[in-house]
């Protein structure tokens, strides 16, 4: 389209609200998360959210969220989603969205690594290694930190998620030799042990205030074809923001705008369109998950919300005519789950906003995070056979 004397293209923005989930699941107890709904539970642990933006777009159509109203006209077409994958890890939720849908999950190792897999880890590093076991990456480096310090010995550790992590502190291993640690652990971890990510977790500070820092760095399993290559084939340029290049391991991905917290990621979002340098443009909101959420802090996560709320003005006012804006999340992560600081298996809740686009229409259930890649693929005129899922862009043109 024209717009101002020059060509303004067809765009996709997609913000993903890491762990922002609205409710259990119906599979939630084979997880143990029957009682999870990370946004309903801390809005009432907190006395109510204010977030008018999301509030205006349809948020409170989809549950009922002390201080989030239902709108009777809401400016954005709102739904939830189900997760058809087996698994409730950030990796499973941001794949499927893009096409590929896992019938196994990731391998997870709550009693920590086989003794194997370290002894070949610590062989092909030259590394003795701390840890091994299921642990808070906060708390691990506040009880294994000195001795890392006094011997230069990595701190290998993971969660209930399908994760290898290794924390560094980087006076003692340098940001660079860790992710170079990294790559071999995550070219060791195939076959049976594929692990979904490995982490590079660098901190520094003293024992009693270590901290990490912003130097984290994840290393994907490689994924299987999705749309990320179907829309690359047809000539469209997709960025990523936060950690989405990690999470596709690169594959799709034209431009990668790394942030280290939720402001940077949406002043990042908010200068690529401006650019007009992307067609999609996909961000990963990290805040909510990783500083809240599985730290069980529903008053942080209450003000991460609010927090991102006032900025959406600020991305809604640059969008041109025909983009479309769609917001969503990759799993729960119930910061009032006091038993627990894992994911939760959780819906998730779907937004999706367009100048151009019929506002207030009701989505419904999406029986598939793979509904969203179908969209997005549908709104570039794009035949997405060969991945599962079913758009719902006729419903937003009132078809």
């Amino acid at each position: 389209m024209w717009k101002a004397g020059k060509y303004v293209k067809k765009r996709v923005v997609i913000i993903v609200l890491d762990s922002a989930g609205v409710g259990a699941a119906p599979d939630s107890a084979l997880y143990g998360d029957e009682k999870s709904n990370t946004l309903v539970n801390t809005a009432a642990f907190t006395g109510g959210l204010y977030l008018p933006n999301l509030q205006s777009l349809g948020l409170g159509n989809i549950e009922t969220i002390a201080g989030v109203e239902q709108a009777a006209d809401s400016k954005a077409a709102y739904g939830k989603m189900q997760e058809r994958s087996r698994g409730k890890d950030t990796i499973t939720g941001h794949w499927e969205m893009m096409g590929i849908v896992l019938e196994q999950p990731f391998p997870t190792y709550p009693k920590g690594f086989p003794a194997s897999l370290i002894a070949e880890f610590e062989k092909k590093t030259g590394l003795k290694t701390l840890g091994n076991k299921a642990a808070s990456g906060t708390e691990i480096i506040e009880e294994l930190g000195n001795e890392h310090i006094n011997t230069g010995y990595p701190i290998v550790y993971t969660s209930a998620d399908s994760v290898f992590q290794i924390a560094a502190h980087e006076k003692v291993i340098a940001p660079e030799k860790l992710y170079n640690i990294c790559r071999l652990a995550r070219e060791m971890l195939r076959g049976e042990h594929s692990v979904g990510r490995v982490i590079a977790r660098p901190f520094a500070g003293e024992q009693g205030s270590f901290y990490r820092t912003g130097g984290r760095r994840d290393y994907s399993l490689p994924p299987p074809e999705s749309i990320l290559q179907l829309l690359d084939n047809a000539g469209q340029k997709v960025a990523g923001v936060g950690k989405i290049n990690d999470i596709f391991a690169g594959r799709g991905i034209h431009g990668s705008f790394g942030s280290s917290d939720n402001l940077e990621g949406l002043a990042h979002t908010a200068a690529l369109l401006k650019s007009q340098d992307f067609d999609v443009i996909f961000t990963n909101l990290l805040d909510f998950d990783q500083k809240y959420g599985h730290r069980n802090d529903p008053k942080g996560y209450a003000g991460a919300l609010e927090e991102f709320d006032r900025h959406i003005p600020e991305i809604i006012e640059v969008l041109a005519d025909d983009d479309l804006l769609i917001i969503t999340a990759d799993h729960g992560c119930d910061p009032t789950q006091k038993h627990s600081t894992d994911h939760t298996r959780e819906y998730v809740p779907l937004l999706v906003y367009s100048p151009r686009l019929r506002p207030g229409t009701a989505l419904g259930l999406r029986e598939t995070f793979a509904d969203l890649g179908q969209t997005v693929a549908d709104y570039f005129a794009l035949a997405a056979t060969a991945w599962p899922g079913r758009s719902f862009l006729p419903l937003l043109r009132g078809l």
